[in-house]
């Protein structure tokens, strides 16, 4: 073959024989760790443009996986189980307990709910039906009594901030001091082992009956305080308070209630009048029982009933008892005992003590609940007015005799004043 044969046959080879080394130039591909040659480039770029291969430079973005969308999505918070620490003044309202599809008869968790929605930590439809978020009071309060330790549990959103978000559309009589994180199954009901009740009152309601009905000069002595705590002793321990409740028989094994214990404290003075705080604690109450339990004692001190009464009382015999004003009845604090013995030390969830919170509790009473009662007893005269309608009352008949006779036991003056004590069962 001559020259010009040999350059010819160069040239036409030439394009499949690889370039030399060198710096590759931007946008080729890479095959086997060689550099491509730029004719050979463009017959790949051909084949990527009719479906072949799909390289790493390709201007058109990777398929994504599935699941990846929901990925960038803002994602919903979790629910999770917790209780609240409530306190609340009770005056104006019917009770603790929430009537779905009722607006006549305003009550705390009326006013809870629209909170809990307003804040972001429950949707709006879990406030029409309260059960979707597992909701449970320990106590029924009833109309117009308070509470400076109510607890629910319930599920929610755990939000930033979140009690000050929920206070902030809460009435200021109504406040959740406390928040913790409980087990999954809890029931702030069921778990509940006991329950400690305030009732604060004028001393003057223990003055003897010769007395004006309402001295307001008169001041408590030691002598009759220590026959007060003598009287609210005889109460502790397990008996049938079948009278001091409405439709339970002597033989219901559900009238039988265990006290714990119950006491007067030392009287204090409130605006020139003296009153006192009696504590009672107990497994749980039926309606009215404490509000009873506190009028019988009234009646005895003040000379109306013989002490006899107390014990005729738990007696399978129908018994006249007297029902004090629901003004001044407060719940105090829950007690989760058995719970925290079990959960409280076990390194994942927190004793349900509420001991950092005291300080939120006391304080919650001097502002909203105390000046409530004061303020309303010197309005309306509850206690003055209920002391008045002792004397016809026959504590030395049953009520079933009296009614024989033709005798009226008047029912106390309720009015604003509440309707009856914690929970019913």
């Amino acid at each position: 073959m001559g020259v010009p044969g040999l350059q010819a046959a160069l040239r036409r080879a030439w394009g499949r024989w690889p370039a030399r080394p060198g710096p590759r130039a931007p946008g080729l591909p890479i095959m086997a760790g060689k550099e491509m040659h730029p004719a050979r480039a463009s017959h790949q770029q051909d084949r990527k443009a009719r479906g072949g291969w799909i390289w790493e430079d390709a201007q058109y973005p990777p398929k994504r996986l599935r699941g990846s969308e929901d990925e960038e999505r803002p994602r919903k918070l979790p629910k999770r189980k917790i209780v609240l620490l409530m306190a609340y003044s009770g005056k104006g309202y019917h009770g603790m307990q929430r009537n779905v599809g009722s607006s006549q008869f305003k009550t705390i968790e009326d006013d809870l709910v629209s909170a809990l929605v307003q804040a972001g930590c429950i949707p709006e439809n879990h406030g029409e039906d309260m059960r979707k978020m597992s909701f449970q009071r320990c106590a029924r309060t009833d109309k117009g009594v308070s509470a400076a330790g109510q607890v629910v549990s319930l599920k929610v959103w755990l939000i930033d901030d979140i009690l000050d978000k929920i206070n902030s559309h809460l009435p200021s009589h109504i406040r959740i001091l406390g928040l913790k994180r409980v087990t999954g199954g809890f029931n702030s009901k069921n778990k509940c082992d006991a329950r400690t009740y305030l009732y604060m009152l004028p001393t003057f309601a223990f003055a003897h009956k010769d007395r004006d009905v309402q001295d307001e000069t008169y001041r408590l002595s030691p002598e009759t305080l220590r026959l007060v705590n003598r009287l609210l002793s005889c109460y502790k321990g397990t008996h049938s308070f079948h009278n001091f409740t409405s439709q339970k028989g002597p033989r219901e094994p559900s009238a039988r209630r265990y006290i714990l214990d119950m006491y007067c404290e030392e009287p204090f003075l409130r605006e020139g009048l003296e009153f006192a705080v009696i504590k009672v604690k107990g497994q749980s109450f039926m309606m009215h029982q404490i509000r009873k339990m506190v009028g019988l004692v009234v009646a005895i001190v003040k000379g109306y009933a013989p002490e006899s009464v107390l014990e005729r009382s738990w007696g399978e015999e129908k018994v006249d008892v007297p029902k004090a004003p629901g003004l001044g009845l407060v719940l105090e604090r829950v007690h989760f005992e058995k719970y925290n013995q079990r959960f409280g030390g076990d390194g994942l969830h927190e004793p349900l003590d509420w001991a950092q919170e005291e300080g939120k509790v006391a304080a919650f009473k001097e502002q909203h609940i105390y000046p409530t009662i004061v303020s309303t007893e010197r309005d309306e005269r509850s206690m003055a007015q209920w002391l008045s309608t002792l004397p016809v009352h026959d504590f030395s008949a049953t009520a079933l005799a009296a009614a024989r006779t033709g005798t009226k036991v008047p029912s106390p003056l309720d009015g604003s004043e509440g309707e009856g004590d914690g929970d019913t069962d």
